[in-house]
C-alpha cells in the first residue's frame, strides 16, 4: 500500500467529534490533540507516523508556520498552515498567546493533512427532523486541498464520499488528472 493509499483509508475512515465546547462563541470543536488520538489507530494497523512540527517564519509581526506530516518511513506527505500570534490578546500572558496560536496551528495542520473541514454552517450538519448523515458542501478552501491531495495521487471518488462536489469543481479537480 502507498502513502497515499494509506493517507487516503485515514481521510475516509477517520472519526473525532467536535467534544469540546466553547462557552464565549457557543460552539463545539475538536482540538489539534482530539484529531491525533483520532488516528493513533490507523498508525500501527498501516505502518506510519504522524508528526508535527513548527517554524517561525516571521518575528515581526510573530507568525508560525505549522507542517503536519505523515510518513511510511520511504515517503511522507506533508501539509502546513500559517498562523499569527496575536500579541494584544487580553487576558493571557505572553507563553499563553504563543500557545494559543501554536495550538490552532497545529489543528489547522492536521485538518489539511486529514481533509478536516471544520467550516460547517449549521445548514450543513441540520438533518431537518430526518434521520442519517449529511454531507458537507465542498468549501473553496477544501477545493483547494482536495485538488493538492488529488496532485498526489489521491482519488476523486474519495473526495466525492465525504463532500458535496459540484459539476464545476470536480471538473477542476480532473484538471488535475
Amino acid at each position: 500500500m502507498t502513502i497515499n493509499e494509506k493517507l487516503s483509508k485515514i481521510q475516509t475512515e477517520f472519526k473525532s467529534k467536535k467534544s469540546r465546547f466553547n462557552s464565549f462563541g457557543k460552539y463545539y470543536f475538536r482540538s489539534a490533540e482530539d484529531i491525533l488520538e483520532a488516528t493513533k489507530p490507523f498508525l500501527k494497523e498501516l505502518g506510519v507516523t504522524v508528526t508535527v512540527d513548527e517554524d517561525f517564519i516571521s518575528h515581526d509581526p510573530p507568525v508560525l508556520q505549522v507542517t503536519a506530516k505523515i510518513s511510511d518511513g520511504k515517503c511522507d506527505i506533508k501539509s502546513k498552515a500559517i498562523v499569527g500570534v496575536d500579541l494584544e490578546q487580553k487576558g493571557m500572558q505572553m507563553p499563553q498567546r504563543y500557545g494559543a496560536a501554536s495550538s490552532y496551528g497545529k489543528k489547522y495542520a492536521l485538518g489539511n493533512l486529514f481533509l478536516i473541514d471544520d467550516t460547517q454552517d449549521s445548514d450543513a450538519t441540520n438533518t431537518h427532523g430526518k434521520n442519517g448523515t449529511t454531507k458537507q458542501k465542498l468549501t473553496e478552501a477544501g477545493l483547494t486541498k482536495a485538488i493538492e491531495y488529488i496532485a498526489k495521487g489521491g482519488s476523486i471518488d474519495t473526495i466525492k464520499n465525504k463532500y458535496v462536489v459540484s459539476a464545476k469543481q470536480e471538473k477542476l479537480m480532473q484538471e488535475t488528472l
